[in-house]
């Protein structure tokens, strides 16, 4: 497992279940990280963003006033939105492919599905921080790139000379 300091990241954690919410955090702080958000809703949550700055918005798909993926949308392109680029794990119950699907095109960092362990959460972690995926604008999407693994080698006609994807 990969080693990372958690205890400079600022974070803000978004789930109306208070039992779970107080879960998150405490994981957090066992992983090292000192500052911890806690929003039970998503215009709680807006209004912390406006007025300070945060590294890390983990938040929970079943959120009001705006459910997790409109919160994600948000983020990703409201003229208002305070930071695009905001790296966000998405938590739910809902782990069926179409639910990571509808998170993945609506810009999500990271997906976790709940129940999670301390290592899955871990690993998002990792990848969002050690290893951020560069931000794709395109007409019908902005967020970070979908693609996980590139076709390597593949030289096509449907290959993209720029590697940028929508």
């Amino acid at each position: 497992m990969q080693k990372i300091d958690l205890s400079q990241i600022r974070f803000m954690v978004i789930d109306p279940n208070p039992t779970s919410m107080e879960l998150t955090r405490d994981i957090l702080g066992m992983m090292g990280a000192r500052a911890i958000r806690k929003c039970a809703t998503t215009d709680k949550a807006i209004e912390a963003l406006r007025s300070d700055p945060f590294d890390i918005v983990v938040t929970e798909w079943n959120t009001t006033p705006l459910s997790g993926l409109e919160f994600v949308e948000y983020i990703r392109t409201s003229s208002e939105s305070p930071n695009r680029l905001m790296p966000i794990l998405l938590m739910t119950a809902r782990s069926e492919q179409e639910y990571v699907v509808q998170a993945r095109d609506r810009g999500i960092t990271e997906f976790l599905a709940k129940p999670f362990t301390v290592e899955g959460l871990h690993r998002r972690l990792v990848s969002m921080i050690a290893f951020p995926r560069p931000f794709i604008d395109a007409e019908r999407y902005f967020g970070p790139d979908r693609r996980r693994r590139r076709a390597i080698g593949y030289k096509g006609p449907e290959r993209r000379a720029d590697g940028v994807s929508n």
